[in-house]
């Protein structure tokens, strides 16, 4: 799609309003007065032979009563014969709060990130039966796991739970922190660790002392068929953060969409984050004190994507010349995932 065309349709967003209901909004430009919203339930999957609706002079739609419990794909069709498609950035997807798509997002050379192959994810143990349905209809083929051996062991996933979907282990650890001691060393009252500078190290060791996990991972993403491909940590802020920016910023996405990706964290892992807050509270935990490691302010991405700067020039080069990432691979990755 050329950068004119993307113009005609773009800020699009879909919100799921119920489980069988959407919202879908986008900017109001002079070629998108009139728009053909259809349907699927995978990109590639879009039902053209009967349109969802049709809309004049507004910027918005709502569709209900469509398949419920499933993942939904949106083809609009602007009257000047743009078209894009589009998902939802958060799917429904029970116990797996912080499971997004990273498609949709545009590059600086007018193209998209394609919907429904990219997936970042908080940890996949807390999944309802509702939830590992769900995730299937996704699709996903592979799931790498970013977690200490500790943390796998005290949080076994849930999915894959069948041979569709192969499992494998890329652990990323902070020097000698290990993960699942921090809700003991914070009720003993220690705590002093915990600070920003504490958790910007170690999203600094991430890429400097772990250049083979990003390596093995663009690797396996180049390919298309290890895609859909889904990637997470615990939280699906940190170690999964990092791993989301590299990938958007290797695809040519600028910095601000990144950071702001970045930043859904927060918004997501809310209501997880104050149910640890509940627990901590009674227990006399100043939860201010500890809040830095429970949260992923933007400052921290900025900070990191300084340090790329600084130390690299960009995130490719970081990826071609530290982790050892082909440009052949690179090339493919684009190939594959832009629209």
């Amino acid at each position: 799609m050329d950068p004119v065309s993307n113009q005609t349709l773009s800020a699009v967003t879909v919100d799921r309003r119920s489980d069988d209901g959407f919202v879908i909004r986008w900017n109001p430009t002079p070629g998108s007065s009139s728009m053909t919203i259809y349907g699927g339930l995978s990109p590639d999957r879009i039902d053209e032979t009967a349109p969802l609706a049709r809309v004049n002079a507004r910027c918005v739609v709502t569709l209900d009563h469509l398949h419920p419990g499933r993942p939904h794909y949106f083809k609009l069709a602007a009257a000047d014969g743009t078209t894009r498609i589009v998902g939802e950035r958060r799917p429904a997807v029970e116990g797996a709060p912080n499971l997004r798509d990273l498609g949709g997002y545009a590059t600086a050379a007018g193209r998209h990130v394609k919907w429904g192959q990219v997936f970042r994810s908080s940890h996949l143990s807390r999944l309802t039966d509702r939830g590992v349905e769900f995730i299937r209809h996704l699709g996903i083929r592979r799931v790498y796991d970013l977690r200490t051996e500790a943390e796998v062991l005290k949080m076994p996933n849930r999915f894959p739970d069948s041979a569709d979907a192969s499992y494998h282990r890329l652990p990323i650890q902070h020097g000698d922190f290990e993960p699942t001691a921090v809700f003991d060393r914070i009720k003993k009252g220690d705590v002093d660790w915990i600070s920003e500078e504490f958790m910007l190290r170690g999203y600094i060791e991430s890429i400097e002392h772990y250049p083979h996990v990003w390596q093995r991972l663009f690797s396996d993403l180049a390919d298309p068929k290890n895609r859909p491909l889904l990637f997470h940590c615990t939280g699906g802020k940190d170690r999964t953060g990092t791993g989301a920016a590299l990938i958007l910023l290797a695809l040519g996405v600028a910095e601000e969409p990144v950071v702001r990706d970045y930043g859904l964290s927060d918004g997501y892992n809310a209501e997880t984050r104050q149910t640890i807050y509940a627990h901590l509270q009674p227990m006399g935990v100043d939860i201010a004190r500890v809040e830095p490691y429970f949260t992923a302010p933007e400052s921290r991405i900025r900070a990191l994507l300084d340090y790329i700067r600084n130390h690299y020039q960009t995130a490719l080069d970081y990826l071609v010349k530290k982790a050892g990432v082909g440009e052949k691979e690179i090339g493919q990755l684009r190939d594959g995932l832009l629209d």
